[in-house]
């Protein structure tokens, strides 16, 4: 008989119909219910100052949207250093999770920068991003989510664009040189076919925002709130908008099929190329102490063709701030990927066998009704071998054959 269980969890859909900004974003969370009041309450929990958020209703194609503008007075306008914004979200009382995935934002925003115009991360030229609505598009963002009370967060691919952008660095095509730097370094898609949205339709900050607060797997999900964020742009043709759904999503898993797809989990994976053996030993065991799913190291070439080492991490989505942190602290890596992934597992059982041996405890793998395999637990079989003077080997696979034969009565 198969046995199904249904869970229902409170989603949300960002659909990049024009694409995707700070503003944009900011404006379609206010647009499904998102409080501007209580969020400056939160916002005023980082020391910086010189904003005002103004909401009004526009007109883009044909749908009604809601425009946020973060208004800067002459401290606004001041410009800021990489290090500016680290500082104020450290030195901020926002939530402890807050912080890291404001500081997340940052490290793809700094890393992207780099990688687009050259130097360490954090150590390029802000140009447009400089001044504090940087800040508050990516606090908000964040904050916004948790007071909607948003997890898991789903995502349209980015759109292109079409036709060209400007900005400091000069002229250059609708995406930008760090926009499209993002996509490459967090394996966001993309949707280059159909028709487009004219101009940078996706803003880096808007793609830093959305790559790393969202997942791309398709959701299926009744929907019960749907608003629309502006941008300031309203190009003839486009509605230059992006789309915000909030809904209950629905998953069923159960016994039959290849396995249980189970809920979604996060992999990480940092590339390194200096911290010792030791050190890497060290973060493996304390990952796995933490609750980590599986840990492994691959053998990689890095720049210059120096060997390196890629560290990978699956961890459920609640542990994955925690686990990122600490690889940050305890590596010398400078930027994590995380990226959700779904897994199929079978069903495992642990139960009691009764054997020559006594009662022995054995892993069952069932896929649907069927055993298709037992594995006895290693440190019996050890305890086993060591008073019988049996070959560890011999040990372990008379009491698998034993098991699948006997099949039952077993005791949890």
């Amino acid at each position: 008989m198969t046995r199904k269980f249904d869970l229902a969890e409170t989603a949300a859909y960002i659909d990049m119909i024009g694409g995707a900004s700070g503003d944009m974003l900011l404006g379609a969370m206010v647009a499904v219910g998102l409080d501007l009041d209580e969020l400056q309450v939160e916002l005023d929990k980082l020391p910086d100052r010189g904003y005002r958020l103004v909401k009004s209703l526009v007109k883009r194609g044909g749908l009604e949207a809601t425009l946020v503008d973060v208004e800067l007075d002459g401290d606004g306008t001041r410009k800021r250093t990489w290090d500016d914004f680290y500082s104020s979200v450290n030195s901020s009382t926002l939530e402890d999770a807050d912080r890291r995935s404001i500081r997340q934002i940052f490290d793809v925003l700094a890393e992207a920068e780099a990688s687009a115009h050259g130097g360490k991360a954090g150590s390029t030229h802000l140009h447009e991003l400089a001044t504090v609505d940087t800040l508050v598009d990516i606090a908000s963002a964040v904050i916004g989510m948790r007071l909607l009370g948003v997890d898991p967060l789903h995502a349209s691919a980015f759109p292109v664009g079409s036709g060209g952008s400007s900005s400091s660095h000069g002229s250059m095509g609708a995406t930008s040189i760090a926009t499209a730097a993002i996509y490459r370094a967090t394996g966001s898609p993309v949707r280059a076919g159909g028709k487009q949205p004219v101009g940078e339709a996706v803003t880096p900050t808007g793609a830093a925002i959305v790559s790393t607060l969202a997942v791309f797997d398709p959701v299926q999900f009744t929907a019960d709130r749907i608003g629309y964020g502006a941008g300031q742009r309203d190009p003839e043709g486009m509605a230059n908008v992006v789309g915000f759904w909030i809904g209950e999503a629905r998953s069923q898993w159960g016994r039959g099929g290849p396995g249980r797809d189970r809920p979604e989990v996060m992999e990480l994976e940092t590339n390194i190329d200096d911290s010792t053996g030791e050190t890497l030993g060290y973060v493996h065991e304390l990952l796995m102490d933490m609750g980590a799913l599986d840990v492994w190291f691959t053998p990689i070439q890095m720049k210059k063709n120096r060997p390196g080492t890629m560290l990978s991490v699956l961890v459920r989505r609640d542990l994955v701030d925690v686990a990122a942190e600490l690889i940050l602290r305890e590596t010398s890596t400078f930027g994590i990927r995380r990226r959700a992934v779904r897994r199929y597992e079978a069903e495992r059982e642990l139960v009691q066998v009764d054997t020559s041996f006594g009662k022995v405890p054995v892993k069952l793998k069932r896929i649907g009704d069927t055993i298709a395999q037992a594995a006895p637990e290693y440190e019996a079989c050890r305890v086993i071998a060591r008073d019988t003077g049996l070959p560890l080997a011999e040990v372990m696979r008379q009491v698998t054959n034993e098991a699948l034969l006997r099949g039952s009565p077993w005791s949890s």
